[in-house]
C-alpha cells in the first residue's frame, strides 16, 4: 500500500483504499454489449496492482478541504482512468515498447496491440462517464473541463508528443534550453494528472481558490520530484522492485535529468521540488491528518526504489 499505515490512521487508510477499488472495480462491469476480450483487458489494465498516488490524491484533497471523500470517488476513479490508458499507450512498441507495466506484462503482451489500443480507447470515454456520477450536473460540468484540459493536447498528450519527438533530437540544444524543454515535458506529461486530482477534490470539497491554488501548486513540484526520481530508479534501480524495466531512457535515447544533469544534481534538484510542495501547504491547518500524508508523501519521494 502506497500510504504508510504509520502517518495515516489505519482505518481511515484503509477506508479510501477500499473506496478507491470498490469504485474502480464497479465502474468496469460491462454489460454483454461489450466484447469479453475487450473487459478481460480493461480490468487487467485497471485493477492491476498500482501506486494509486492520483486517485489518492483526489480523496486526501478533498478531505483536506473539509469535504467527504466518499462523494470524490467518481472523479478520483476517472484520474485513475485516464492515467491508466496513457500507460497502456505509452508501453505499446509505437512509442516505449515496455514489456513490463506494475510487475506483470503489459497490456498488449498479456493480449496483443490492437487489444491495448482499444483499451486506451474505451478507458477515455469511460473516465467521463464516471464523472457523471457526482452529486450534480454542475459539479459533473465543472470536473470533465479540468479533467479533459489535463489529459488534452496541451497538458498529457503534448508532453507525451515532445517526450517522443526529442527522443531523437536531445543533442540539439543547449543543456539550459535541454532543462528547460524537459521540465515543461514533465510539468505536462507526468504532472498534468497529479495536479488535477488535488484540484478535482479540492473542487469537489467547495474549496476556496486561495486552497485549490495552493494544492496545484503542491501537485506541481510533487510531479516533477516524482519524474526526477522516476528518472533515477531507471538508472540506479532494479526491474523487480521497480515492476517494470530499468535502464530503458538511454536505450530510448531519452532526455531525463540524470542524462542531462548527472545523478548528484538530479537529486538536489528533487529535494528541491520536495521542499517547495511542502511549503505549499503552509495555507493548511496542522490538525488535519491529510496534511501530515501529504507532506509525507513528498518526502517519501527521495530515495524511493518504485
Amino acid at each position: 500500500m502506497w500510504i504508510s499505515d504509520p502517518i495515516y490512521p489505519v482505518f481511515r487508510t484503509r477506508h479510501l483504499q477500499r473506496l478507491i477499488e470498490k469504485g474502480l472495480d464497479e465502474a468496469v462491469q460491462f454489460d454483454e454489449d461489450c466484447p469479453t476480450r475487450l473487459a478481460e483487458a480493461i480490468r487487467y489494465s485497471l485493477l492491476a496492482p498500482g501506486k494509486r498516488i492520483r486517485p489518492y490524491f483526489v480523496l486526501l484533497a478533498c478531505a483536506l478541504c473539509g469535504g467527504d471523500p466518499s462523494n470524490a470517488v467518481p472523479a478520483a476513479c476517472a484520474v485513475e482512468m485516464i492515467h491508466t490508458y496513457s500507460l497502456v499507450h505509452d508501453d505499446l512498441p509505437a512509442i516505449d515498447n515496455d514489456d513490463l507495466r506494475r510487475g506483470r506484462s503489459t497490456c498488449h503482451k498479456q493480449f496483443d496491440e490492437p487489444t491495448a489500443i482499444l483499451v486506451g480507447d474505451a478507458l477515455i470515454p469511460l473516465a467521463f462517464e464516471t464523472l457523471g456520477k457526482l452529486s450534480s450536473p454542475a459539479l459533473t460540468g465543472i470536473c470533465s473541463v479540468e479533467l479533459a484540459r489535463a489529459a488534452g493536447a496541451s497538458a498529457l498528450v503534448g508532453g507525451q508528443m515532445d517526450d517522443v519527438a526529442n527522443e531523437k533530437n536531445h543533442n540539439s540544444n543547449s543543456d539550459s534550453a535541454s532543462i528547460e524543454l524537459l521540465e515543461r515535458i514533465h510539468l505536462r506529461k507526468t504532472g498534468a494528472l497529479i495536479r488535477v486530482s488535488l484540484r478535482l477534490g479540492a473542487i469537489i470539497a467547495g474549496a476556496s481558490n486561495r486552497r485549490v491554488a495552493a494544492l496545484d501548486d503542491y501537485g506541481k513540484n510533487f510531479g516533477l520530484a516524482f519524474q526526477i526520481t522516476d528518472d533515477l530508479i531507471d538508472v540506479q534501480g532494479n526491474t523487480n522492485t521497480a515492476g517494470k524495466q530499468v535502464k530503458k531512457d538511454a536505450e530510448l535515447n531519452k532526455w531525463t535529468y540524470p542524462s542531462l544533469l548527472g545523478i548528484e544534481k538530479s537529486e538536489a534538484e528533487a529535494k528541491r521540488y520536495v521542499n517547495e510542495a511542502i511549503n505549499a501547504l503552509s495555507i493548511f491547518e496542522n490538525d488535519y491528518p491529510e496534511k501530515e500524508i501529504l507532506t509525507k508523501a513528498a518526502q517519501n519521494l527521495i530515495g524511493r526504489s518504485k
